[in-house]
């Protein structure tokens, strides 16, 4: 999945980005979707069964993973991103913003909704998407595929009709992420030129910029407290489970980019959303109650 574009560094001007092909087109939505299916099981264990208090600090741990990861690959010289400067922060702004409410607003909405509700909130982020779209890169979209978001809309709320259950907390947080999902992939797709930042670039100063607010934030609300006295962090289950989500999380994050790197930033929303179904839901809601130590 790793470019030899990224290998190489920038790229004269005078060489046009060849058209991505259609198997790495397919490839990289298959690999989005699988790392999105996995980490929302592996997330809703931890938040849910094993009742961790601290999204946050389960943000920061996978942010952490991902800036290791990148820079241990960056040294190794299997990939290649630019060296820091100033002008970096501001070739990349807002991004770093929209990546960490993306990031936080995600995990916060997973444990406070039913699934068949949280499917169907979190299928906003479509119609946002190609809103964002159309205004920031300018794309055109056909009446056919303008309905066929309607219609998935539509769609999930039939499906979801017997189980719709007011949270008001529940759809603030998960209306935040379609919000914020819609402009981060938007972003993502405008800032990964391969002659600025490159895709490894832009996975790796986002984490960089954003893991210390977050920090920060976690101090703020108590969100580090509660995660220093949680009970289980002498249960090895979970930290298997903790140390898998914070990878998921970098795999995550690279798949989302490389998503939209071959793709629109409407298909990698479509492929987010269809991840979610009541299959998942039967694997994650038969047993809510916390694990034991």
């Amino acid at each position: 999945m790793i470019s030899q574009g990224d290998h190489a560094g920038a790229e004269p001007a005078s060489a046009p980005s060849p058209p991505p092909s259609g198997v790495a087109q397919l490839l990289s939505a298959l690999f989005y979707g699988t790392c999105s299916f996995l980490i929302v099981l592996v997330n809703k264990a931890l938040l849910t069964t094993y009742s961790f208090p601290s999204p946050i600090v389960l943000g920061i741990g996978q942010m952490a993973a991902t800036i290791m990861i990148l820079y241990v690959s960056k040294l190794n010289k299997i990939i290649h991103f630019p060296d820091f400067d100033k002008k970096i922060l501001i070739k990349l702004f807002p991004l770093p913003l929209f990546y960490v409410g993306n990031h936080i607003s995600g995990l916060s909405s997973t444990s406070k909704l039913s699934l068949p509700m949280f499917t169907v909130l979190r299928k906003f982020t479509i119609p946002l998407t190609l809103l964002l779209e159309t205004v920031i890169l300018g794309k055109q979209y056909s009446l056919n595929i303008i309905v066929s978001v309607f219609a998935i809309i539509l769609g999930a709320f039939i499906a979801a009709g017997s189980d719709l259950a007011f949270n008001l907390e529940g759809y603030i947080f998960v209306f935040l992420n379609d919000i914020f999902t819609a402009a981060n992939g938007v972003y993502t797709k405008q800032k990964m030129d391969p002659k600025e930042l490159g895709k490894y670039g832009v996975l790796f100063y986002n984490a960089s910029f954003m893991i210390i607010p977050t920090l920060i934030l976690s101090i703020s609300t108590g969100d580090l407290q509660q995660a220093t006295e949680f009970n289980q962090w002498k249960n090895v289950l979970f930290i298997i489970q903790f140390l898998l989500s914070c990878f998921l999380g970098f795999l995550l994050m690279y798949s989302t980019v490389l998503c939209s790197y071959y793709n629109s930033a409407l298909t990698t929303a479509v492929v987010g959303a269809i991840k979610h179904g009541r299959g998942l839901e039967i694997l994650l809601f038969n047993s809510k109650q916390p694990v034991k130590t």
